[in-house]
């Protein structure tokens, strides 16, 4: 059974003269009242109170007091907590007849309940931070979390280089008609030189031919005294222009052309290869941007099924790239009606021991508004002592020049008065 407060009384205490209350013990309780009468002074006495030294105010004492401060705050476990005299001295009354001290209370009490504003103004991460220890996936997300940042910049480095190397490979120059692989200079001359010694054996045939027509003219000179040389001529003349008749030389203008341009055929060659290869990484990359995309996403779903696994305080309530949502809205874009729902469902899971907390400055809450929250407040079975600019019938008390009051008493409690003595309630 959580702890809530059942009453209190403060007397000289900031700008407190002489306050009793019982507060609801599930919902809202609202001390209202004008500026600068006492209502913050009731939440910073009971923060001290309970809290101990730490929330003692640094001025805790009226000014024109004639007695020391005196707190007394009656708790729903039975502890009477009463805290008087010169050093303000913390006295623990348990029923069980127990030892007991600032050390019980701590038990059962949540720090932020005391002092709900060190949560309201911490950052994002420190609002996610503490929900998550809460919870106790903190150190589990904190690892998934770095992870995703890991694989993000290592896709973010990898989709860079890709796109440069897409935009290199479309700016460089391609070829039609070309080889896929550079011409060899060597082979092309071999083929030169081969043509080159058919025709000149077809040189050394024609030269026989002309030769033999030579010795011709002569035997036929001398065919008297040579018939036989003559007809061995003759022979030989008929071979051999049989021989050489029909040769023709091949042309080695196309194979000079080629050995020629061969620089220029091997440069577009070279194009061509570097704007393949640099396709090709591009593709790489974008191949490793994909799948790094795949593990991001992975790593993101398995933080959505973790947090939508843990005892989260409240529905609608995650924690989305390191800061709180609420049904979908960052902190800054909550109202503020909603930035206190979630900060006192947080206040509660923190320690559920502890079945109260302290709320400053309502006024932010219109009056629809406020009953909302008292409802969802008395739905949860949380108690809420809390104070708001105003005299209006929201408002369980008043405080007036550092009294309290019924919203229904006149102004100023003459009647009541009286029956405050210093130091006795």
């Amino acid at each position: 059974m959580s702890v809530k407060i059942n009453s209190l009384e403060i007397e000289n205490v900031k700008r407190i003269k002489a306050v009793k209350l019982e507060p609801s013990a599930n919902g809202l309780t609202i001390i209202g009242g004008n500026n600068n009468q006492g209502k913050t002074s009731v939440l910073d006495a009971i923060a001290w109170a309970l809290g101990g030294d730490k929330y003692k105010p640094t001025a805790a004492a009226r000014d024109g007091a004639y007695t020391d401060p005196i707190l007394h705050v009656e708790l729903s476990n039975g502890l009477i907590v009463e805290r008087k005299g010169k050093n303000s001295s913390l006295k623990v009354i348990d029923p069980h007849g127990n030892k007991a001290g600032q050390q019980l209370l701590n038990s059962f009490l949540s720090v932020l309940a005391l002092d709900l504003p060190k949560f309201m103004h911490a950052s994002d991460k420190e609002k996610a931070a503490i929900l998550l220890q809460i919870i106790g996936i903190g150190d589990q997300l904190a690892q998934l979390e770095a992870e995703e940042s890991r694989l993000y910049n290592q896709r973010t480095a990898i989709g860079r280089i890709a796109d440069q190397k897409q935009k290199y490979a479309s700016e460089l120059q391609c070829w039609e008609n070309v080889p896929s692989t550079p011409v060899s200079a060597s082979e092309l001359l071999a083929k030169q030189q081969a043509i080159l010694a058919r025709n000149g054996e077809n040189q050394r045939k024609r030269e026989n031919a002309v030769r033999y027509a030579q010795e011709l003219t002569a035997a036929q000179a001398a065919y008297d005294a040579a018939k036989k040389r003559l007809e061995q001529a003759e022979q030989n003349a008929r071979i051999a222009q049989m021989s050489a008749q029909d040769l023709q030389d091949e042309s080695t203008a196309e194979l000079e052309k080629s050995i020629a341009e061969i620089d220029a055929i091997n440069m577009k060659i070279r194009d061509n290869l570097n704007k393949e290869h640099a396709e090709e990484e591009a593709k790489t990359y974008r191949q490793d941007y994909e799948a790094l995309t795949e593990q991001i996403s992975a790593l993101r779903q398995e933080k959505q099924d973790l947090l939508q696994s843990a005892d989260l305080p409240l529905e609608g309530l995650t924690v989305k790239n390191g800061a709180l949502q609420y049904h979908g809205k960052q902190w800054d874009s909550m109202s503020g009606s909603e930035q206190l729902r979630v900060a006192t469902a947080i206040v509660r899971k923190l320690n559920p021991d502890c079945g109260f907390v302290l709320l400053d400055k309502l006024e932010q809450m219109d009056s629809s508004t406020l009953q909302a929250f008292g409802q969802w407040l008395e739905q949860e079975g949380l108690q809420a002592i809390a104070t708001r600019v105003s005299t209006g019938e929201e408002c369980s008390i008043l405080i007036e020049d550092g009294y309290s009051v019924f919203p229904t008493e006149p102004s100023k409690p003459t009647k009541q008065q009286p029956t405050w003595e210093a130091g006795v309630f």
